[in-house]
């Protein structure tokens, strides 16, 4: 299984961290969550909403951990795609 990079540079030379996400279909709509930030989630009408409203509530949370001092969970979880025949 291939793992889902973790942290990578930007233009500006920084390093980002990569967090998994998941997102799920729900009876009306989408829901997400980020397995290594307890608590993170968000939800919406759509998966695309639902993953851009997760990307926020990401970088939220994560500001929220700096400005309280607690410390910024590394990325451990990864994911991957499996086959099985239909």
């Amino acid at each position: 299984m291939e793992e889902y990079p973790q942290t990578s540079g930007n233009r500006t030379g920084e390093v980002a961290l990569k967090y998994a996400a998941v997102i799920e279909k729900t009876t009306n709509g989408y829901s997400g969550y980020v397995p290594d930030l307890p608590g993170c989630v968000a939800a919406g009408d759509s998966c695309e909403e639902a993953e851009k409203l997760l990307r926020h509530a990401v970088a939220l949370h994560v500001e929220s951990l700096r400005e309280h001092g607690d410390p910024i969970p590394e990325p451990q979880t990864s994911v991957a795609s499996v086959d099985v025949p239909a």
